[in-house]
């Protein structure tokens, strides 16, 4: 069996359902959504979801607080944050200034945890769910210097990049098939026994 990581763009993912609309399928599992990924001679070992906690508004960080929360009862699962910040925007027509918001990190965090896998021999195929060309270079030298090792690229919904396309051994597009087998049931329970209940926005 072929060991495999995945390594989750989580805005990349979030912003192709939401291009879609497919507001329906926010409460989506991401661990199960790998595993429809993966062929029968593959085998799941962790899955790498990369987010931001965003600040505002209440109702939005209500939300994605919950949605993180349902990922965390998930086994073989790990979230790494980067950072959500808000940079300033100016209309050069009209002068109306306001804010725009902008994740950093991702695509950092991607590439480190990449090649630390790699490098550890912890995988055999790293399976990659983004569009983000920014990931060119890492994918190109872990192919470099690990020939053997496979990167496949998972493109969200609605997004496509061909320079990461043509830099990987693979490439496939999530449908949406495969999303609504994914998506978490109405309520999930916390280890705690607390519920959390899909947001009613989302359904």
């Amino acid at each position: 069996m072929e060991r495999v990581i995945s390594y989750v763009d989580g805005f990349n993912l979030y912003f192709g359902l939401k291009s879609k609309g497919w507001r329906r399928y926010y409460w989506l599992n991401i661990q199960l959504l790998v595993q429809n990924l993966l062929k029968s001679n593959q085998r799941l070992v962790l899955t790498k979801y990369f987010t931001a906690r965003i600040a505002a508004p209440p109702d939005k960080q209500r939300r994605q607080s919950t949605f993180i929360e349902a990922l965390e009862t998930l086994s073989d699962f790990q979230i790494f944050y980067g950072k959500y910040q808000l940079n300033p925007r100016q209309c050069r027509n009209c002068g109306f200034q306001d804010k725009v918001p902008n994740e950093k990190m991702t695509d950092v965090n991607i590439a480190v945890e990449m090649l630390k896998d790699v490098y550890q021999d912890r995988f055999d195929v790293a399976l990659l769910i983004s569009a983000d060309s920014d990931l060119v270079p890492p994918v190109r030298t872990v192919k470099e210097l690990f020939p053997n090792k496979r990167i496949v690229i998972a493109f969200p919904p609605d997004r496509w990049s061909g320079d990461l396309a043509n830099s990987v051994n693979r490439t496939l597009v999530i449908g949406r098939k495969t999303i609504a087998r994914s998506v978490f049931p109405e309520e999930v329970k916390k280890q705690d026994g607390y519920i959390l209940r899909c947001p009613s926005s989302w359904k």
